[in-house]
């Protein structure tokens, strides 16, 4: 007689809870150093808890943005760099934030896995907790979840999720008006938005990831294209608090310039820009020589070397560009608001794509 068929168990069907428990106790120091007024970004119960009266504001308006990496995801999980990649995942949507006068409060991430690899998952967490430091915010609490069946083992997916505040009145974009300067803020990179392209053109070129990268010879590609969102959030709320001068903010992200620029802008008005003003980084150049990929197209789906638009009256424009430049951002004055109507992105001038 044989013996009783064993009971299955939630590990036998893939999913390792202790594996999960493990994780958040691991993580929790990472958490602990996301402090601030408001959170003691504390872990483990059901819901993240945030006091808004103990941050000061008087009358204020809550602000929210989720967003994740894109296919980024992909290079990191197939170059096993895991430790920079939270940083992207903060910086989306903290940024999308500050763009509307709003400081980051508080950040939530979703984390989901075929096979959770205790490891990589720490790797995750520590470059979101590294984003929440620099923007501000306080992660408060998250979601691991172990999905057998709908993602292979090695791979993984991430969202996140951030809330932030200010007073009544002072969001942004206002007043903007024809006349009104543009200052580009330099990027740190790709930052993460045309990953697609980006790996559709390192096949193309034939290179390993491991390879070193032909725009930044010190380190490898995978590495260098892997490089992390900038995040913009402390130099935006110094200028912000120093002047009224600053009008709206454009985060240069998938649609690139023609797509982005004109959500801040009312009716009536368009822009044009003196691309002759950028100063192309590398890694641009290589993709658009290697893909062969026109500036219109370069326009529409990269920052090309500008992370961030700001909108300043033509009196502030230089005493802002300072401000911004003494909080460490890297600033050209790129173009300026012109009437149009219908909310038209011009060009002038050429990126410089040679690579």
């Amino acid at each position: 007689m044989s013996d009783a068929k064993k009971g299955l168990t939630y590990r036998d069907a893939g999913v390792d809870i202790d594996a999960g428990n493990a994780l958040v106790e691991a993580i929790k120091p990472l958490v602990r150093a996301t402090r601030r007024i408001g959170a003691d970004a504390e872990i483990g119960g059901f819901g993240g808890v945030f006091d808004l009266k103990a941050t000061g504001y008087k009358d204020p308006v809550l602000v929210a943005a989720t967003d994740g990496v894109g296919t980024k995801l992909k290079i990191a999980i197939d170059t096993s760099i895991h430790d920079t990649i939270g940083i992207d995942l903060v910086a989306m949507s903290v940024n999308d934030l500050v763009v509307q006068g709003a400081e980051p409060l508080f950040f939530l991430d979703y984390f989901a896995c075929g096979k959770l690899t205790t490891q990589t998952g720490i790797d995750v967490v520590k470059g979101i907790a590294a984003g929440c430091v620099e923007a501000g915010c306080a992660l408060i609490g998250g979601e691991t979840a172990e999905m057998p069946g709908m993602y292979a083992d090695g791979d993984y997916d991430l969202g996140g999720f951030a809330v932030g505040a200010a007073e009544r009145g002072t969001l942004l974009p206002r007043h903007i008006a024809a006349g009104d300067v543009l200052l580009g803020l330099a990027s740190s990179g790709v930052h993460s938005n045309g990953y697609s392209l980006v790996r559709k053109i390192r096949e193309q070129s034939g290179l390993a990831w491991d390879a070193p990268a032909p725009f930044a010879p010190a380190v490898s590609l995978g590495r260098a294209l892997l490089a992390p969102t900038k995040i913009y959030v402390k130099s935006i709320l110094k200028v912000l608090k120093a002047t009224a001068g600053l009008k709206g903010l454009a985060h240069i992200t998938g649609g690139g310039f023609p797509d982005n620029i004109p959500r801040v802008l009312p009716e009536g008005l368009g822009v044009k820009l003196n691309l002759d003003a950028i100063d192309t980084p590398g890694v641009f150049r290589w993709l658009a020589a290697t893909g062969n990929v026109a500036e219109k197209e370069m326009l529409r789906t990269f920052n090309c070397g500008i992370g961030m638009i700001a909108v300043v009256s033509a009196a502030d424009a230089d005493t802002i560009a300072k401000l911004f430049t003494d909080a460490g951002e890297s600033v050209i004055r790129l173009g300026e608001v012109v009437p149009s109507a219908t909310q038209a992105v011009e060009t002038t001038g050429a990126l410089s794509l040679d690579f």
